[in-house]
């Protein structure tokens, strides 16, 4: 069975909205989105969302930020700017928290996506107020897209833009099987796809390979891409991917990983099928492991 990637569409990653870097980079352009009787802003608390009694996303006039506050361009929805207040990061739930995944869990795909973008733009605003060259304040610029230096304060002037990390996860397939493991943190029986940060210099194929050898003691081969999912706590972009290996004898890193064990179709199944009798619990939707799985069953069946 061939696996249609574009019908993987894991949380935030169904974005529908124009970002419109036209517009943000064009001070006049991005004045008169503001003027506009129909802009809108998202509401926040802190980092949290903020939902309506439908349980969308809120949004409120954009007269109705704090002139204390920039303004972040989200993008044009249609013919509606859209936009959030770079209010500093304050409280937030953690992102661990389930009321936090039980409401976004139920958001469409492109409110959600929105959220990400928003949640991952102000928390880098509020920890990146100083220069990374000179130590002197920075100020946001390009409709919240960017932060400067600020040469009159004394600075160097340089521009300074969001960052997005790049992790792999990765399943392993050995003899029908494939390799779950589970952190400390993980709730009891949870299980999932392993993971790790892509380093510098690294290609997303070999970041697979060593994550696996690393954490698994595992070498792989056949390292194939499924899709993508933007993280925002704070921001990452999850690249999920598959590998083979002849070889299943495991070597943990016991600081990582507190157990890992290969599991076959019928087990991964009940998993997922929340079935009690299952030898673990499986991700929950909203994770792009749980999109793995999924993924990896359907081939297995087609």
């Amino acid at each position: 069975m061939t696996t249609d990637l574009s019908a993987i569409i894991p949380t935030f990653a169904g974005g529908t909205i124009d970002r419109a870097d036209q517009v943000r980079v064009n001070p006049e352009r991005l004045k008169e989105a503001m003027m506009r009787p129909n802009a809108r802003l998202l509401k926040l608390d802190g980092l949290s969302p903020v939902f309506d009694a439908a349980g969308d996303l809120a949004w409120a006039p954009l007269y109705e930020a704090s002139p204390d506050n920039d303004l972040l361009l989200l993008g044009i929805d249609g013919d509606t700017p859209c936009f959030a207040e770079l209010n500093g990061a304050g409280a937030a739930m953690p992102a661990a928290d389930p009321r936090l995944w039980q409401s976004l869990g139920v958001l469409p795909p492109e409110q959600a996506a929105i959220y990400a973008t928003a949640r991952s733009l102000v928390d880098w605003h509020a920890r990146h107020r100083f220069c990374a060259n000179c130590g002197q304040p920075t100020e946001s610029r390009k409709g919240g897209w960017a932060r400067q230096c600020n040469k009159e304060e004394g600075g160097c002037g340089a521009e300074h833009f969001p960052r997005t990390d790049p992790v792999a996860i990765m399943l392993a397939e050995c003899e029908g099987k494939i390799l779950l493991g589970r952190q400390p943190r993980f709730p009891p029986k949870r299980f999932s796809a392993l993971a790790g940060f892509i380093e510098p210099g690294e290609s997303i194929e070999g970041g697979v390979a060593r994550e696996l050898w690393e954490e698994a003691g595992i070498k792989v081969r056949n390292v194939r891409y499924i899709a993508s999912q933007p993280w925002p706590f704070p921001s990452s972009l999850m690249m999920a991917c598959t590998s083979v290996t002849d070889d299943p004898t495991l070597t943990l890193d016991e600081e990582e990983i507190e157990e890992a064990a290969w599991f076959s179709l019928g087990e991964v199944k009940a998993a997922m099928n929340g079935d009690p009798e299952a030898p673990f619990i499986a991700p929950p939707p909203f994770a792009i492991a749980y999109n793995l799985l999924k993924n990896w069953v359907e081939e297995q069946e087609g």
